[in-house]
Order: structure tokens, then C-alpha cells, then sequence
């Protein structure tokens, strides 16, 4: 297995797939896909929508393998979260 190297900054790789998302992807695909995971390869523009990002980049890397992929949770700030919520809080 090979590993690919970042072409971009963390800034830069996060402006672009923003972009890319914000308006070309979002305005196609928002709609009736709450919550699901885009991948975005932030040099060609190309997608895929699947349920879990490790199915978005499989298919998206079948395609683009030397994609540089930006993920997105449809409706939510960010793809995945940390820690536990939730009412069974301990006191």
C-alpha cells in the first residue's frame, strides 16, 4: 500500500475543498442526503456520495487515484466527532 503526499497546506487543502463544495457539489447533492459523507478530490472537482467516508474514497480513489480528497458531512460542521454526547452523563 502506498501513501500519498499532501501536494497543499492544511489551509490551503481546506479552502479549496470548501470551495469546491460550497459551489459545485452542495447546490447538486444536498437535498435528501442529510448526513451522508462527500469525498471531493480538490484538484479535478470529482465526488462521490456514500453512507461512510471510507466507501466515498474507495469509490472516489477508484477513479482519481491520486486524488486529494476533502470530506463532508451533508448538513454538519464536521465529518466526524469526538468524545461521548449523550444523557447518561456522569455526575
Amino acid at each position: 500500500m502506498t501513501t500519498q503526499q499532501l501536494r497543499y497546506s492544511k489551509e490551503e487543502f481546506a479552502q479549496r475543498g470548501s470551495k469546491i463544495y460550497e459551489s459545485l457539489v452542495r447546490p447538486q447533492i444536498e437535498e435528501g442526503n442529510h448526513g451522508k459523507i462527500v469525498a471531493i478530490d480538490i484538484e479535478t472537482g470529482a465526488y462521490e456520495l456514500a453512507k461512510d467516508s471510507l466507501t466515498a474514497s474507495d469509490q472516489l480513489l477508484a477513479q482519481y487515484p491520486d486524488a486529494q480528497i476533502w470530506f463532508v458531512r451533508i448538513g454538519h460542521q464536521a465529518v466526524h466527532r469526538v468524545g461521548f454526547i449523550g444523557s447518561n452523563v456522569l455526575q
